[in-house]
């Protein structure tokens, strides 16, 4: 238990004095009043477009023992089974944890996830494990909760199907988060310091990574990628889910929704029901009811397509490593704990002297099509596919390594690892 010792001043005031001090210091903490105790923030009730927040911090762990959705026998974390009154129900367990409601407008669940079974490909595993503490350091490095599920929620709906039971059960495991952020095994985080503008999305409950004119006028099944998104924890996010979870394969229209991708999406090759066609479909067909909550993003790359991206991380490299010798305080040695300030620094000096040469860092590099725990890459050759893994990682470890006194000098080679000199950008 916690105990402040006192110093002992050389002339005592009295003995009165001196044994109230003492009980004072050596009693234990728990039974004082606290000092630090944070006032009760009312939570801001969600609306019907479930687009309301709050500001603050948590500082508190505890539960009550009040009555909350929690205590119902009939919840279930299951896509099967519908939730109705999320929006109440969550609102309710936040006004009963004061601590948690403060702050729940920018809370983020990041969610990613792989197979149950070892990898088929002989390096798979390993690049997995990298993929993973890429994710770990992101979220580190940005306050960020990380969920990483390997197991089937659903046994009928694997593959590219799987995120959505593990979303829909984090969004009932997590009524302390607004947004829930799914990140596919194959995305890699190539800017750390990056975070989703989310004061942009006020009106909106789901963003994914797309083009508009492939989508709408083009029909394209490729328009989206559904393999990164944020969701709002909402009641309109339920029932969304629900929806798009009906065109999977548990359920006994699946051939038949197929059929219906196929001959609506004019690139679609395949009569088999996809996560991503069946998003496109519903952005095609749900105007009124899903489009208009649905925010598609291309101002910034969150899911960037590897093979236009990882031949030139080298020269984003080279680019940033020009700038920052340019900023002093940039060569600055510093905790990691701070590392957003510099961040800010960068973005400063990008802002006054433009990118110095270098290509726009990419957010996250997705390596659609590449699969490296199975191996499978139809249209891919495992040196691409191998190769740009690996380079994508290194450059995002570089960006934590520095914080550490290290980098890899070459981003195709793991193992070379060099010590950072005191006056090297960090």
């Amino acid at each position: 238990m916690a105990k402040i010792i006192l110093q002992t001043k050389t002339i005592f005031i009295g003995g009165a004095t001196v044994a109230l001090l003492m009980v004072w210091t050596l009693w234990p903490w728990p039974l004082l009043p606290n000092m630090f105790q944070v006032t009760k923030s009312k939570f801001t009730p969600a609306t019907q477009n479930c687009t309301e927040d709050a500001d603050g911090m948590n500082l508190r762990h505890d539960d009550p023992l009040d009555s909350t959705f929690y205590d119902d026998p009939n919840l279930s974390y299951s896509i099967d089974t519908p939730i109705k009154d999320w929006d109440v129900k969550r609102r309710d367990w936040l006004e009963h944890h004061p601590s948690y409601a403060a702050g729940a407008g920018d809370r983020v669940v990041v969610l990613s996830g792989s197979q149950p079974w070892p990898c088929k490909n002989p390096i798979g595993d390993h690049l997995l494990l990298r993929l993973f503490k890429n994710k770990v350091d992101y979220c580190r490095i940005n306050g960020y909760d990380l969920f990483y599920n390997n197991a089937l929620l659903h046994p009928k709906m694997a593959s590219y199907w799987a995120k959505i039971p593990v979303v829909r059960a984090a969004m009932v495991a997590h009524p302390e988060a607004e947004w829930i952020f799914w990140v596919d095994s194959d995305a890699v985080f190539t800017d750390m310091d990056f975070k989703p503008p989310l004061e942009r999305y006020k009106k909106h409950n789901l963003v994914v990574d797309g083009w508009p004119n492939l989508i709408y006028e083009k029909k394209s099944w490729i328009g989206i990628n559904a393999g990164v998104f944020l969701i709002r924890n909402c009641q309109w996010s339920m029932n969304f889910l629900e929806v798009w979870a009906d065109m999977g394969p548990q359920t006994p229209n699946y051939e038949k929704w197929g059929q219906i991708l196929t001959s609506t999406l004019k690139d679609k090759m395949y009569p088999v029901s996809d996560d991503q066609s069946a998003l496109v479909y519903l952005l095609l067909k749900g105007k009124n009811k899903w489009r208009k909550k649905i925010y598609i993003e291309n101002q910034y790359t969150l899911s960037g397509y590897w093979a236009g991206i990882v031949d030139s991380l080298d020269k984003i490299e080279e680019s940033y490593l020009r700038r920052a010798k340019g900023a002093r305080e940039l060569r600055r040695p510093h905790a990691e704990v701070v590392r957003a300030h510099y961040a800010a620094v960068v973005r400063e000096v990008i802002v006054k002297e433009g990118d110095g040469g270098g290509a726009c860092q990419p957010f996250i590099t997705h390596f659609t099509g590449c699969q490296p725990c199975s191996g499978d890459h139809p249209g891919y050759t495992d040196e691409a596919c191998w190769n740009g893994i690996e380079k994508a990682l290194n450059f995002a470890d570089n960006q934590v390594l520095r914080s550490y006194g290290f980098a890899r000098p070459d981003l195709l080679n793991s193992s070379s690892l060099s010590p950072t000199s005191f006056d090297f950008p960090s």
